[in-house]
């Protein structure tokens, strides 16, 4: 085995998991995925994707793709839900307080998740890919949530 040395910091390894969760997505145009934690501990994840027992996009078609609708825009136009919404309705669904943990996401999350994010009481969110969104940073400050870019190395 490997020393010491080869041991994941914390950040490092709750990102990789993150990116495992992504690899269940049924989005066609990106792979999202988020993992909730409290002292060191995974609460729920969830990946982007549409809800149970609905056709995946991946049989059906992207209906942003077919409607042209650009990234970023138009939220509410899309089958699926997000790897953050997603993640809060796992924890919701199996009685899990979430209240003061961090989310680590793959991609910055959007306004619309910024703000089920902020009333669902997390107050960090790290994130690997950056989603520009002025709103977004604006808001998640104003209520005193941490956003920080993951930079592998980081916390050990």
């Amino acid at each position: 085995m490997g020393g010491a040395d080869a041991r994941p910091g914390w950040d490092q390894y709750f990102m990789e998991i993150a990116h495992q969760v992504a690899r269940r997505t049924t989005c066609l145009r990106r792979a999202v995925g988020a993992v909730l934690v409290r002292d060191k501990r995974i609460l729920a994840t969830g990946y982007n994707g549409v809800p149970a027992g609905i056709e995946h996009c991946l049989t059906r078609g992207c209906l942003r793709a077919q409607l042209g609708i650009p990234s970023g825009q138009r939220h509410e136009i899309c089958r699926g839900l997000h790897a953050e919404q997603n993640a809060i309705i796992q924890a919701a669904k199996y009685g899990i307080n979430i209240d003061g943990s961090t989310v680590y996401c793959t991609t910055q999350p959007c306004i619309l998740c910024a703000k089920i994010l902020i009333n669902a009481g997390i107050k960090e969110i790290v994130y690997e890919e950056s989603y520009p969104d002025d709103l977004t940073q604006d808001m998640l400050a104003e209520a005193g949530i941490l956003l920080r870019l993951y930079t592998p190395g980081g916390q050990a």
